[in-house]
């Protein structure tokens, strides 16, 4: 009997807008119906712009390209270099400050949130932005810099400056970045993505702790030897 297999996803502009808009109501909850969203959410006007734009500039219509994203910029606070690519089902929760670079590439189901910048570090005119993965998530203000790759499920907490790849299922933190958990939680989002990248823990506050056990357990040997200490120091004093 002849097998059956799904037609591949259409790329068409209206395809991807479609799938732009559906993936606002699985990850955000405060999305009520289609006109609200259609009508209020800058992220996602700054996607449809930004579609059109890179639709034109891969057909070297590079400045009208460039005079979209202007203009999207101007109404919607965040800027998307024409030339970045973007995968399926991206999700730009608020979304003002957002910066993201002409050599960056974002995977499917990838969530930004407000104040995210995607920057280069170099005057080179090659490959200078960050790659993102399948299924990234990342914090409100966080700074990914250079062409490193945050890989497939990972997370990057609010505010981290990650100048170093981060590998697949992990989670980021701090400044500079360091990974500091996997990506395990106690529940998911009901559509399979996970949006918990609050839920990091406190290395300082680790490392402090045990310092702290360490001191006790220091102050309980001295206690234990006090006696031996105090008859020693009598004898010297006979």
């Amino acid at each position: 009997m002849a097998t059956t297999t799904a037609p591949p996803h259409s790329d068409s502009f209206w395809s991807l807008c479609a799938d732009d808009l559906h993936c606002v109501f699985q990850r955000d909850p405060a999305a009520r119906n289609r006109l609200e969203v259609l009508t209020t959410y800058p992220g996602l006007h700054a996607l449809f712009a930004h579609r059109l734009a890179h639709a034109l500039w891969q057909r070297q219509l590079r400045y009208p390209a460039r005079l979209i994203a202007f203009l999207s910029r101007m109404v919607t606070h965040i800027e998307i270099h024409p030339g970045a690519r973007i995968g399926r089902r991206c999700f730009i929760d608020h979304g003002t400050g957002v910066v993201i670079g002409e050599t960056a590439q974002l995977g499917d189901d990838v969530t930004l949130y407000h104040g995210v910048t995607l920057g280069g570090t170099s005057w080179s005119k090659g490959k200078r932005h960050p790659t993102l993965g399948d299924g990234v998530v990342i914090g409100a203000g966080a700074k990914i810099l250079g062409p490193i790759t945050i890989g497939a499920g990972a997370k990057v907490g609010a505010n981290s400056v990650i100048i170093e790849a981060v590998p697949p299922g992990r989670t980021a933190v701090g400044i500079p970045g360091k990974v500091v958990a996997s990506a395990e939680v106690a529940s998911l989002n009901p559509y399979g993505i996970d949006l918990n990248h609050h839920l990091i823990p406190d290395p300082v506050a680790v490392t402090l702790a045990h310092l702290m056990a360490r001191v006790e357990q220091l102050e309980q040997q001295l206690g234990s030897q006090a006696p031996l200490l105090a008859r020693r120091a009598a004898v010297n004093n006979d």
